[in-house]
């Protein structure tokens, strides 16, 4: 059997972490690659044709079966969008980006990923815009590099990855596990939801996904530091004794307490982390939604230096990377009905659908129900579209430590949005960060309904202070 033939013939079911992002409107990483040369339409579809045979997750379409459970199949899986837009200005990849945030996946079709080439002569940005079910913030670093790798030498053999294991019972450490109380609990959730489940399609979500881009306007400022403020950030943080990951939060965290003044959300923090290494069967450059979150509480406190503050979020941070706090919350969505988190984004957003789409009956009476999933949204305050329950949801990628020169092309830097599972008028700010090339780049984005741009450019200039001033 040939090697095409052998990777036409992937399938597994999806898991219930993975049903969590499922057909959500806004749960989309976006990884913006800075090349410095010339990238053909040719090139890149060559090298987009390589690193879909190298990844399992760039072949798949997703199905129902008859029992309405999902898979990601590779069978009838149609082709990845490719676009090329000439270059306008060294922004004009942001404008490209809100644009293709407002058209659908074609989740039953096609993979849920599309390569955006924003191109002139000398320097291009590709945008790899992909839907978090597919991929985490690595995944895609994994992935620019493999680009830039084929980019740069066409006639490179791909070397095939392992079909990778996702997140599950079987792959959590083994010495998580759930009480038999909470158990008990869980059970009784998934039977009061059984009788009264109603399981969503691709039309429901192109239905709530044109209501959320109808309703909410995100925006995005980006942030890159030079080879020099990026080491001199570094030393700085070394100096201090806090991580980078832990500097960064400080001063997101503390600038929106000095511009906005304290309010209740500002204390409320999430920290991603990646969860690869931490796994039974590691899944190594995969692709696939292998991170989770730390959740401290961090008040910032205005009358003691910035650094002093850093220093107190390291000490409350550091201690919950264990695999206890990282696993304990997918734990419990191992055992959840996955239709109840499949369902969690309808609730949320079918409020919002218009009275002309053809599944406003099904999607209005939905979001107005009072209902398991609905008890689950209030116990966790996340109900309300228009209350922040998070003031800083921070994802750093950290270091990745790859080439800069791929035959005549440079890879200059690296840009990440991180997306997330919430809708974004309920997180006051998300921080995308990542060093490559010797660089960091800083991605900020929210809501505009929730926070003027006047106000968030107040907010990254103090951030960039208390990071930067000597």
């Amino acid at each position: 059997m040939s090697e095409n033939q052998i990777l036409e013939n992937y399938a597994r079911k999806i898991t219930p972490i993975e049903r969590l992002l499922s057909m959500s409107p806004y749960a989309v990483v976006t990884m913006v690659v800075r090349i410095k040369g010339a990238v053909s339409e040719s090139m890149l579809v060559h090298a987009v044709a390589q690193v879909r045979r190298r990844h399992s997750n760039l072949r798949v379409r997703i199905k129902e079966d008859n029992d309405h459970e999902l898979w990601f199949t590779s069978e009838g899986a149609g082709e990845i969008p490719i676009a090329i837009v000439p270059r306008e200005s060294e922004d004009h990849w942001i404008r490209v980006f809100h644009e293709a945030c407002r058209v659908p996946f074609e989740f039953d079709t096609r993979p849920a990923i599309r390569f955006i080439l924003v191109q002139s002569p000398a320097e291009s940005e590709l945008i790899i815009f992909c839907h978090h079910i597919l991929c985490d913030g690595l995944s895609l670093a994994y992935l620019a590099r493999d680009l830039m790798i084929h980019l740069g030498d066409p006639t490179r053999e791909v070397e095939v990855l392992p079909d990778p294991v996702p997140i599950g019972r079987d792959t959590i450490p083994e010495d998580i596990s759930m009480s038999g109380i909470a158990k008990f609990f869980i059970n009784r959730i998934n039977k009061q939801w059984e009788p009264t489940r109603v399981f969503f399609d691709q039309e429901d979500y192109r239905s709530i996904h044109e209501a959320y881009w109808a309703n909410y306007t995100h925006q995005m400022l980006p942030v890159e530091l030079s080879e020099a403020q990026t080491s001199g950030l570094v030393e700085r943080c070394r100096r201090e004794n806090v991580t980078v990951n832990t500097a960064l939060t400080a001063a997101f965290v503390g600038a929106q307490v000095i511009v906005q003044g304290a309010r209740p959300y500002h204390s409320s923090v999430g920290i991603a982390g990646s969860l690869r290494e931490r796994l039974q069967e590691p899944p190594g450059e995969a692709m696939g939604f292998f991170a989770g979150m730390v959740t401290p509480r961090c008040t910032y406190n205005v009358k003691l230096d910035f650094w002093e503050n850093a220093r107190r979020f390291h000490r409350k941070i550091k201690p919950l990377y264990t695999d206890h706090k990282l696993f304990q919350e997918l734990l419990t969505w191992c055992y959840l009905d996955p239709s109840i988190l499949e369902a969690f984004h309808f609730k949320r957003l079918g409020a919002l659908v218009s009275p002309d789409s053809p599944r406003y009956e099904k999607l209005s009476a939905f979001g107005k129900r009072t209902d398991v999933v609905m008890n689950l949204l209030k116990r966790q305050k996340m109900d309300a579209l228009d209350r922040v329950f998070m003031g800083t949801a921070v994802t750093n990628l950290t270091r990745m430590d790859f080439p800069k020169m791929y035959g005549t092309l440079e890879l200059d830097r690296l840009i990440m949005n991180p997306g997330g599972g919430f809708p974004l008028s309920t997180v006051n700010l998300v921080l995308g960060a990542v060093t490559c090339s010797g660089k960091l780049s800083l991605l900020i984005e929210w809501a505009e309904q929730a926070v003027d741009i006047k106000t968030m450019e107040q907010i990254k200039a103090r951030a960039l202070a208390l990071l930067l001033e000597k």
